[in-house]
Formats: structure tokens, C-alpha cells, sequence
């Protein structure tokens, strides 16, 4: 089956928006001490070209972006932060779209939830603001920029690139036409364009990253856990206990560690172990 005319123009506009994330990201990242994984070869960590990372269950997702802590291009390091890019011109399919990245990332970020990963993702076009939402209500970080502000930079370099559902496909043929045959100045333009209308939720976006980036470990609690075992086949009995408990005169044989490192950001990470060896190691794996 033919590509539409509508589904080109759309990964001309995804393809732009990585164009213009990329290198923001890969300065950010280096100048951090960071590798940024993005589409193309790393021989020695994946086959073929696509950003694919397994998930809790045992899933593979392709993905747009991974900075990683002690990553190079021949060995993956650990996830610091998942960020998805995407188009949709309509609101129909904006919701979907939100449902997909959120059904991608969030399983993987619940893999490596010891690091606590930053969830990003840059959205253009025209997504309703349930869809926004949604996204922002499961930790992700949304930049948004709006479809008009799409237009009006590709206006700048004197393309129209306007259009519905009603717009004819040589019409559009002729939009990608266009657009295919910018030179390198003009494409540069059209970025810079972008960028300079939605430059303050450029600005926020990447300062919500360096702020998750830049924690350091403000510091950590050890709750050793001692008590002996009350099991209850009623939540009346269990209240009916609590009530009754004397925390004063507790005493009981040591059950397990929980530990909880705090961030300077605020952020948290929790674990409950039953060993020292385990508590040493979940410790030492966060201190790298």
C-alpha cells in the first residue's frame, strides 16, 4: 500500500522535532558525563538501528531517546531518562498516541526503578489537554508545542504547511515536495524557527531534566524492623489489634531492613530487605 500524503508530511515532522531535541540533548549529556542513545548503529549493544529496551515483562519497546549513566557506544549503562517524541495533527488520535507512550515506557522505568529514571515526553500538534494530563498525571515531563506554532515556523521559511482533512494529496504532495527540498540553511531555519517560538518550554523541559539529573543524595534512612508475626483473618481483628498496640512495650526478633534514599530533589527510592548482603548491595548499586 501507498504512504499518504498526511502520514509523510507527519514523519517529516517527527524526523525535524529528533533533529532539533538531539543535540540539545547530546550537550546536556556530555557536559554531565552522560550518553545519550539514539537511532543508528552501537554494534556492540543491539542489532540494527532502532533504540529498543526490554521491559519488566520481558518485552522489547522501540524507543526515541535513553541517557544513560556509564554508557558508551559499545555498553549500555543504566537509564536515567526515557524521552518519546511525537506528531498527531488531529485529536482523535491524540489520546492513543499519549496510551502508547505511557503502555511503552512506564513498564521499562518500572525495571530500573532503583535509578529512578526521568520520564519526558516532547508532543506537537494537537493533543487534548486530557491527553496532556494523562501523561503528566503518570510522572512524565511534557513539552508541548502547538500545531500553530508548527505553522507558522515553516511560514517563516515560506512553506505553507497548513491543512485538514479536507486538503487534497497533490496539495500535500506538494507541501513534502517542498520541504524534502530545503537546503541545509533553510532546514536550519525552520528548526531555529521552532525552537524560538516555544523557547520557554524548551527552557522549563530542560531545566526539569538537569534538576532530575544533577540530584545527589541528601540522605538515607535505616529502619532496622523487629517484631514477631500477627496475622488476622478480619480487618476488624487487624483494627482491633492496632488499637490496642503498645508500642512501648514491643519487643520482638528482627524481621528485615528498609531502606529509603533521599534525593535533593525530592525524589525517593525504597527498599525492604531481609539480609545485610542485600541492603549492601541495593546501597552500593545506588552510590555508582
Amino acid at each position: 500500500m501507498a504512504e499518504s500524503p498526511s502520514h509523510k508530511f507527519g514523519q517529516i515532522i517527527g524526523n525535524l522535532l529528533e533533529e532539533m531535541i538531539l543535540p540539545k540533548l547530546l550537550e546536556f549529556s556530555q557536559s554531565n558525563g552522560l550518553y545519550v542513545d539514539s537511532r543508528g548503529k552501537r554494534k556492540k549493544v543491539r542489532n540494527g538501528q532502532k533504540v529498543s529496551w526490554e521491559d519488566k515483562y520481558g518485552n522489547l519497546h522501540d524507543l526515541d531517546f535513553v541517557i544513560e549513566k556509564n554508557g558508551t557506544v559499545n555498553k549500555r549503562g543504566r537509564p536515567v531518562a526515557f524521552i518519546e517524541v511525537a506528531w498527531r495533527r488531529y485529536t482523535k488520535h491524540s489520546r492513543n498516541k499519549a496510551q502508547e507512550i505511557q503502555g511503552a515506557v512506564l513498564p521499562i522505568a518500572e525495571k530500573y526503578e532503583r535509578d529512578r529514571p526521568f520520564l519526558g515526553a516532547i508532543l506537537a500538534g494537537i493533543f487534548t489537554a486530557g491527553s496532556l494530563k494523562q501523561l503528566k498525571s503518570v510522572g512524565f515531563k511534557v513539552l508541548y508545542i502547538p500545531y500553530e506554532t508548527i505553522i507558522n515556523a515553516f511560514q517563516a521559511i515560506g512553506v505553507n504547511a497548513r491543512f485538514d482533512e479536507k486538503t487534497l494529496d497533490k496539495d500535500f504532495l506538494k507541501c513534502v515536495s517542498k520541504v524534502e527540498a530545503l537546503s541545509f540553511k533553510k532546514r536550519e531555519r525552520l528548526k531555529q524557527e521552532l525552537f524560538e517560538q516555544n523557547s520557554g518550554a524548551f527552557r522549563e523541559f530542560f531545566g526539569v531534566l538537569k534538576q532530575k539529573l544533577d540530584r545527589i543524595i541528601e540522605r538515607i534512612e535505616v529502619f532496622p524492623l523487629f517484631g514477631g508475626l500477627n496475622a488476622f483473618s478480619t480487618t476488624a481483628e487487624a483494627i482491633k489489634f492496632i488499637a490496642s498496640f503498645n508500642s512501648a512495650r514491643a519487643s520482638g526478633v528482627f524481621q528485615k531492613y528498609e531502606v529509603i534514599v533521599v534525593y535533593s530533589n525530592g525524589d525517593e527510592i525504597r527498599g525492604v530487605f531481609s539480609t545485610k548482603e542485600k541492603s549492601k548491595e541495593f546501597l552500593e548499586y545506588i552510590s555508582v
